[in-house]
């Protein structure tokens, strides 16, 4: 494994940023719910709600706006770290601009609010997923970035020491 790797990985990098990921869903998942709790029947059946509501009552079930239920499949791995971080930095981005949509939809201070703290943390998120490109780009030969990859291609030529 190339030390950059696993010292990235060992400053739990990876995983704090995780962690933060999984409370943004709690948050999510909260306002979704303070805004459902007291529904009535009517305003279920008139808000497009009906469909939802007949599988999973008002319980909180993470799925995106079209109806697909969340699953596994949104987080990808190649174990190449250049792939890997383009992948997490394109997800930071495609997280920031639903919460955009949501702020352009969305007018209640009470959402709005931790919608835009979501949003900013998205952003921190991306530049911190950049930083760490940019240092494994430094320690890389500049000449074999996508020639092969460092950490499973032993002899590809990666100086990174």
């Amino acid at each position: 494994m190339c030390p950059f790797y696993a010292t990235l990985h060992m400053c739990n990098f990876d995983t704090d940023i995780g962690t933060e990921e999984l409370a943004h869903l709690e948050m999510v998942a909260a306002i979704v719910h303070q805004l459902t709790k007291n529904l009535s029947m009517e305003e279920i059946e008139n808000s497009g709600f009906k469909t939802y509501y007949v599988d999973h009552t008002i319980g909180i079930w993470p799925q995106a706006a079209g109806g697909i239920p969340f699953n596994a499949c949104e987080f990808q791995s190649k174990g190449d770290l250049i792939t890997d971080l383009f992948e997490d930095m394109a997800a930071e981005q495609k997280a920031r601009t639903t919460y955009d949509n949501i702020l352009r939809l969305i007018k209640d201070p009470e959402v709005c609010d931790p919608i835009r703290f979501l949003r900013q943390r998205e952003i921190v998120h991306f530049q911190r997923f950049g930083e760490a490109l940019r240092l494994l780009q430094d320690r890389l030969d500049p000449k074999n970035f996508y020639i092969c990859n460092p950490e499973f291609d032993i002899n590809c030529g990666c100086n990174c020491k």
